[in-house]
């Protein structure tokens, strides 16, 4: 099977977990570590920044993972799908924090930031920042902005996809209908032979919309288009059913829409998504999990020597392992 065939496959066996690495984690250490660990877990797909430089440190993961898997008596046969995110302006997945000048210096900020973006000094790091908004909730004085990167998205992507990157995904939940038009004709002029992906939540769109989008979507991508039904955004940090649900109610609707698109459950995903899901009746074709994912191996990733110790990686894998299986059961190596 070529490699579209083979996500085929795992799509519609409900075989393909994807682990959400941030559209804007720029961290190339800690992508780094987090592909090798899902990669020997199971994993099939990683869903990374638009930078080529990350989906080259991706790949290179990737392969010391196949190498680190005879140490664990596993065989993978079919590498790990590689996605590139990109988004609207409005967009919270592709949008950066920064303190402004109402910023009082309280530190509330620091302890809640998910990816230890801010530092004690109160600066945020760009390529830690995943614009999830947690500092700005947290925040009573109205200190943080966020700001937008502008980016050449054809000629980036097409390095990406020189890099290694097969498929991408658009975050399209934002109200700008001719814009996200244009860059879905882009993103289907770069990837020409495998999936491509919408990513729509509810926020700005109601069902109605959401329909329309995905109709529109499905013209020019055809029997390629994966809709990623997000829930509600980077909010993954509890396991429990409500909050996965919004993922669920969203894939719902993607399904009422009788497209017969794939689907992927994404946006407040955990280890109880899939069992709503089932217990719903709710149709889909994969998982895509980010915050809690990372979440559950973040101390054995974040060691000193990592990479030279083996009690330290075993753990890690052993976690997401539990968590992949957890989500798709048993693993198509």
């Amino acid at each position: 099977m070529n490699r579209f065939e083979q996500l085929t496959d795992l799509l519609d066996n409900k075989k393909y977990f994807k682990l959400v690495c941030g559209a804007g984690n720029e961290d190339a250490n800690q992508v780094e570590k987090l592909v090798f660990v899902y990669t020997l877990a199971g994993a099939k797909g990683f869903d990374l920044s638009a930078n080529p430089k990350i989906v080259s440190k991706a790949v290179e993961a990737i392969s010391k993972a196949v190498d680190y898997a005879l140490k664990l008596d596993r065989k993978i046969l079919t590498p790990p799908f590689i996605t590139v995110s990109i988004g609207m302006k409005g967009d919270p997945h592709v949008r950066k924090a920064y303190m402004n000048e109402n910023c009082v210096k309280c530190s509330a900020c620091i302890f809640v930031c998910p990816t230890d973006a801010i530092t004690e000094k109160l600066e945020i790091i760009e390529q830690k920042c995943i614009g999830c908004g947690a500092c700005d909730t947290i925040c009573s004085f109205n200190g943080i902005s966020f700001y937008h990167k502008n980016k050449n998205l054809k000629s980036l992507l097409t390095k990406c996809k020189q890099a290694g990157a097969e498929n991408i995904e658009l975050h399209a939940a934002v109200p700008d209908k001719s814009t996200i038009e244009q860059e879905w004709q882009m993103v289907n002029q770069v990837i020409t032979d495998n999936y491509v992906s919408m990513c729509l939540d509810r926020l700005h769109l109601s069902n109605f919309e959401v329909a329309e989008r995905i109709k529109n979507a499905e013209k020019i991508a055809g029997s390629r288009l994966i809709i990623q039904a997000d829930g509600v955004p980077m909010s993954g940090g509890k396991d429990d059913y409500n909050t996965t649900l919004q993922a669920v109610a969203m894939a719902d609707i993607v399904n009422k829409s009788k497209l017969g698109v794939k689907i992927l459950l994404s946006g407040g995903t955990n280890s109880q998504t899939v069992k709503l899901a089932n217990m719903c009746a709710v149709g889909f074709h994969g998982v895509a999990i980010g915050t809690f994912a990372r979440n559950i191996v973040k101390n054995q990733i974040s060691v000193t020597n990592f990479w030279d110790d083996d009690g330290a990686i075993v753990s890690a894998v052993n976690e997401a392992f539990l968590l992949v299986t957890e989500s798709i059961g048993e693993i198509k190596w």
